[in-house]
């Protein structure tokens, strides 16, 4: 099963497991250095339906986000990364700095993001829970961000 998909290939699969009673969960993110935070956030996303759809900030996204000096790792093998992970069942990368218009395409049932956001601030919220759907803050691994990580690695080796 191919689990990298384009917005339209995303789009229609998601509209399929929908008709077949299938509850949607969509988190999104730069995913830049994979974590055991990121992984652990994850299954807990997985948890909230039946099947993950994960948007990828594009690099151009995250460059837009983050800086000039991010990401660390392309897209194309941040999508192979997590593609691999059982708790994910659908990528699409994304190149918006929000995945609100992604969001609204694919209304999804539940909509997750980290502690480190509040709801009033989540890209989509509004949209998912005018729809009758939910809104899930899964709580952050203290201490792990990529952020954490690329900072550890400059005091390490300058």
């Amino acid at each position: 099963m191919e689990k990298i998909l384009s917005r339209e290939a995303v789009r229609r699969r998601v509209a399929e497991l929908r008709a077949e009673g299938k509850t949607i969960v969509f988190t999104n993110g730069c995913f830049d250095i994979l974590h055991v935070g990121h992984v652990r956030y994850l299954r807990e996303a997985k948890k909230a339906g039946d099947v993950l759809v994960l948007g990828l900030n594009s690099d151009a996204s995250v460059r837009a986000i983050k800086g000039h000096k991010r990401p660390l790792v392309p897209q194309e093998e941040r999508a192979d990364i997590l593609a691999e992970l059982s708790s994910v069942d659908y990528v699409t990368i994304f190149d918006e700095p929000t995945p609100q218009a992604l969001i609204e395409e694919l209304a999804p049932d539940v909509l997750v993001k980290g502690g480190d956001w509040r709801e009033e601030e989540i890209a989509g919220a509004a949209f998912v829970r005018g729809r009758g759907g939910k809104v899930m803050i899964v709580p952050l691994t203290e201490g792990r961000s990529t952020t954490n990580v690329v900072e550890k690695i400059r005091s390490l080796y300058g």
